[in-house]
């Protein structure tokens, strides 16, 4: 595998602001809002499903009182117990099917609320990333980026459940209760059990904001041994050729110790919060009981209000024991929300300008013009570099690793802006023209050509998606890959494998041509595309790239000199300058770098030009 240049690469993500970066609770909260409010009439008409549902169940307890009531005996009109409260009873059913009703029907009316907003959110994020530059997906870790998009989307799934579905029904049904109490009985009532929601709530924030950071340390721990995990098995040879399974088992399972450790104080600390919960609860329940039955005694209350007070605070005891279970999820999602709107707080480095117009091409001119370029602002990569690709015709890039050669094509893509100077294609400034259109039309062919784990057919037609079937194999025949294709048992719906590693380089580098053939761009760039071929397969995909290089504007940044001879003209970049410039002849009749490189690569054909001397390695 080859390494990028380090002066080629972008410097590492500045961490030290991950703190400040951290968003609040209600700065997560009012991100979520909008996605929610598209639907305003659903979740309008669920809110009031919600209300009805709780009316309905705070009238069961007032229901099962008049039945009490009207059961009692009375040692005066003992045939009072012949008559039948049928609508006491018709009432209690009505009140029971109303709650189930009014509860489903609030499931329902939110359905499409909740999974939208998944959905809208997920797509957005996506979205985002794949518009992100390429100095952050450089420095990204994959495996920790996917666990935070998974837990995300499922935290906010969780939220909108939790909140909606559990807290606001148990506010509401607690404001019913409590206005019904103050009403009623005894202020002593209403007394105690606010008191016990107040100190059920203070008790159960404080607790669970205290074992926040051990739910958000768990996160982190899961995120870095998933990371690792998931870089060992991408590097699977890797693993194997240094035989350092052993190794990379002892680093997964610190991450797993780290993570196992966090997860026990987590439990700790919730066996502590449960524990406080239920003695408050414990509590409320005996005082209420208590004064109720002191008013019984007293001639103050009936049965009736007895059994009405104990049914009150066990539909409230039910949902407060749940309060704190759903806190803390709730606290949870906001934890994982967190992570995954912190990649859409990512800025986007290159964006197109409101101004932007699609790109235009006629012939397709390509211009560098005293283009300067910087990954880091101490350390320089391109210097005044000025030339110009006429259409139609081949310019080829030569240097030593770390001259600035890939850089270029970077920088024709878009995927960074220069710093100063400009690229233009038929005059149009790449900076004025929108990104896709930049990108349609201009296709790669790169060194390591990486393919989706999918079928062949897939990865050609990746260059243009929704080509026919017949367009894909005109594709795959001009980039002479199609009867090996052919001679797969599985033919074009062959699986490649991770990365396409089921294929040998040679055909991959096929593949990539046949993509790049279907795609039909005005531009090509050949990213050292054969350098890390045999001698035989660069021979024959050198003939193939040189077949659909006609007509068209072509970059060739070039490894081995002996592919770029018949370029119309050779760039020699040394340190981020252009150094000479020429044709292959004209070059080696200057006696200059260029020559020395040629001169090199004769003695020794399979020397990598990409390999720096001994001087040029220690100044990178």
């Amino acid at each position: 595998m080859r390494r990028t240049p380090a002066s080629s690469l972008p410097p590492p993500a500045d961490n030290k602001d991950r703190k400040d970066r951290q968003r609040t609770d209600w700065a997560t909260l009012r991100t979520l809002f909008p996605y929610l409010w598209v639907y305003k009439w659903r979740v309008i008409a669920a809110l009031g499903a919600l209300i009805g549902a709780k009316m309905a169940n705070v009238g069961v307890p007032l229901v099962l009182k008049q039945l009490i009531d009207q059961l009692a005996i009375d040692p005066a009109h003992p045939q009072a117990l012949l008559v039948l409260p049928v609508g006491a009873l018709l009432a209690y059913g009505a009140l029971r099917l109303s709650t189930t009703v009014f509860t489903e029907l609030r499931e329902f009316l939110f359905a499409r609320v909740t999974q939208r907003a998944v959905r809208t959110i997920a797509l957005k994020v996506f979205r985002h990333l794949h518009a992100l530059s390429l100095r952050f997906h450089l420095n990204r870790q994959t495996g920790g980026m996917t666990r935070d998009i998974e837990r995300g989307t499922r935290g906010v799934n969780s939220l909108i459940s939790y909140s909606l579905f559990n807290v606001l029904p148990t506010l509401v049904e607690i404001t019913l209760v409590l206005g019904y109490l103050a009403f009623n009985y005894d202020i002593w009532f209403t007394i105690i059990t606010a008191g016990a929601l107040a100190a059920y709530i203070t008790f159960t924030v404080v607790v669970t904001e205290w074992r926040t950071h051990f739910r958000r340390t768990m996160n982190e721990l899961d995120s870095k041994a998933n990371t690792k995990a998931i870089d060992s098995l991408l590097n699977y040879e890797t693993v194997k050729y240094f035989g350092n399974e052993d190794y990379e088992a002892k680093r997964y399972d610190q991450g797993l110790q780290h993570y196992e450790n966090a997860a026990v104080r987590s439990q700790t600390s919730l066996s502590v919060l449960n524990t406080g919960q239920s003695l408050i609860i414990a509590t409320a329940v005996t005082l209420i009981l208590w004064r109720a039955t002191e008013g019984v005694i007293a001639g103050t209350m009936s049965l009736g209000d007895l059994v009405l007070v104990n049914s009150f605070m066990i539909q409230l005891y039910i949902p407060l024991n749940f309060l704190g279970v759903i806190y803390r999820e709730i606290k949870q999602a906001l934890a994982d929300m967190e992570r995954l709107f912190g990649l859409l707080d990512q800025n986007r480095e290159v964006a197109d300008a409101a101004s932007s117009q699609a790109l235009v091409t006629k012939g397709a001119h390509v211009a560098f013009s005293h283009v300067e370029f910087s990954y880091e602002t101490k350390r320089q990569i391109l210097f005044d570099v000025d030339f110009a690709i006429p259409a139609g015709t081949t310019t080829a890039v030569v240097g030593h690793s770390g001259s600035g050669k890939s850089t270029l094509s970077r920088l024709l893509f878009r995927f960074y802006d220069v710093n100063r100077g400009s690229i233009s294609i038929d005059g149009q400034d790449i900076r004025n023209v929108t990104q896709q259109s930049l990108r349609a039309a201009i296709g790669i062919v790169p060194q390591d050509t990486v393919l989706f784990n999918d079928t062949i057919e897939y990865n050609i037609a990746y260059g243009r998606p929704g080509a026919s079937h017949a367009d894909i194999v005109a594709a795959a025949r001009a980039a002479s890959i199609h009867e090996f294709i052919e001679s797969l048992p599985d033919g074009y719906q062959t699986m490649v494998g991770e990365r396409g590693l089921k294929l040998s380089g040679g055909e991959k580098q096929r593949v990539a041509i046949a993509r790049t053939l279907l795609k039909n761009p005005a531009i090509l760039i050949f990213d050292e595309a054969t350098s890390a071929l045999d001698s035989k397969s660069e021979q024959a995909i050198q003939g193939q790239l040189k077949e659909i290089a006609k007509n068209r504007t072509t970059l060739v940044i070039a490894h081995r000199l002996s592919t770029i001879a018949d370029a119309q003209q050779i760039i020699v970049l040394d340190h981020g300058r252009i150094v000479e410039r020429g044709t292959h002849g004209s070059l080696l009749a200057a006696r200059g770098l260029y020559a020395q490189m040629w001169e090199r690569q004769l003695a020794r054909p399979d020397e990598e030009l990409a390999s720096p001397p001994l001087e040029l390695q220690q100044e990178e």
